[in-house]
């Protein structure tokens, strides 16, 4: 059996020479010298705002040479383990082995689809909006189970989740919800969900027990960063403020602390109630309409609107991007890739790497 483990090894260092090349680490460690030769350079901290991006484009640059260089040191030292083992004939080292090897595995496959992030804006943090579709009380319980599901996967990938504004449905469920994922890479990956899910279970607010067809739809923009890039005049909004709903009891909040912005140039509407404060509400609020200008004006320089935000479809039969089917059968597909798997509570539970893998690595040839 340890002969068995020789070929693994074997393909994870191929694995680790096809990785320096995608990550470029040659190029990475001159960029790091020339970041290094700026820092130290007189004045450079004269001007804050710049030397923090400074810092942190060089934090980012060693981070991925330095997790190259811990794949490559683990590997070796997997090797040498396995030598070891060889040649003792020891079988109580095969363990250690296979866990290894597995956990480089997936190590291996999170880089991977890292890579596949290319965007201008693949970076940022994502900002997300569901709203319920075709359906009514069914949709926007669908839209609380994709709430849930997001929230599940963005914490696994160690993002932290900011609900922004939340209005729920009459009976249950969700009407719409706006939220942030914030960390590295988080609108690269996210921006894969965008568009309309289709639900197909049996209902648990039909008395009869018949089959329900459900849709949502997921908007994923990215937030902006740079505030250089878009600029707001003061101006051209109009601020309201309202008193934030709520289930009721306690925690309702009794001041208008809820903020409402439009951008009288373009009819753009945002709106926060999630804070207590009517200043963190008007400052997501920004972030917000930060970010919907940002993909306006990315709209207006692009020959197709597809090209951004993909095709705006009906929230309805036939404009899905993937299908989610309690019954008769358990199956998740996607449409555009036709990844599908069986496990659907694992789905909803947060599990869709496999899914916006599988996406990425389409984009990824069609572009080629």
């Amino acid at each position: 059996m340890l002969a068995d483990w020789k070929k693994e090894i074997e393909n994870l260092k191929m694995r680790l020479a096809d990785l320096r090349v995608s990550l470029d680490v040659a190029g990475r460690q001159i960029k790091i010298a020339k970041l290094e030769d700026e820092l130290n350079k007189p004045g450079f901290w004269d001007d804050p705002s710049s030397a923090q991006k400074v810092m942190q484009e060089l934090t980012r640059e060693k981070d991925k040479v330095t997790v190259h260089q811990q794949l490559q040191d683990q590997i070796e030292d997997i090797a040498a383990l396995w030598e070891l083992a060889v040649e003792e004939d020891d079988i109580s080292f095969e363990s250690e082995i296979e866990n290894t090897i597995v956990k480089l595995k997936n190590q291996f496959a999170d880089l991977e689809l890292e890579i596949l992030l290319s965007g201008p804006y693949d970076r940022n943090n994502a900002i997300i909006t569901l709203h319920s579709g075709a359906g009514g009380t069914e949709s926007q319980d669908w839209v609380q189970m994709l709430y849930r599901m997001y929230v599940r996967w963005g914490e696994r990938r160690g993002f932290k989740v900011e609900t922004l504004d939340l209005l729920p449905g009459e009976e249950a469920g969700i009407k719409s919800v706006t939220f942030s994922l914030v960390g590295e890479n988080a609108y690269g990956y996210a921006k894969c969900e965008k568009g309309v899910h289709r639900l197909v279970r049996i209902s648990p607010f039909d008395a009869s027990g018949r089959r329900h067809t459900s849709f949502a739809s997921v908007d994923v923009i990215p937030e902006v960063t740079d505030d250089a890039e878009i600029t707001i005049d003061a101006e051209d909004l109009k601020v309201d403020t309202y008193r934030s709903g709520g289930a009721g009891g306690q925690h309702v909040n009794k001041t208008d602390s809820a903020v409402r912005i439009t951008h009288l140039p373009t009819g753009i509407i945002v709106q926060c109630q999630s804070e207590r404060s009517q200043i963190q509400n008007r400052a997501y609020c920004m972030r917000v309409l930060q970010a919907k200008l940002l993909e306006l004006k990315r709209k207006q320089q692009e020959e197709e609107i597809s090209e951004v935000r993909g095709e705006q479809n009906d929230i309805a039969w036939g404009s899905q991007i993937r299908s989610y089917v309690f019954h008769p059968y358990s199956m998740v597909k996607d449409h555009r890739t036709s990844y599908e798997t069986g496990n659907v509570n694992a789905v909803m539970d947060g599990e869709i790497d496999p899914y916006i893998s599988a996406y990425l690595q389409q984009i990824v040839g069609q572009n080629k």
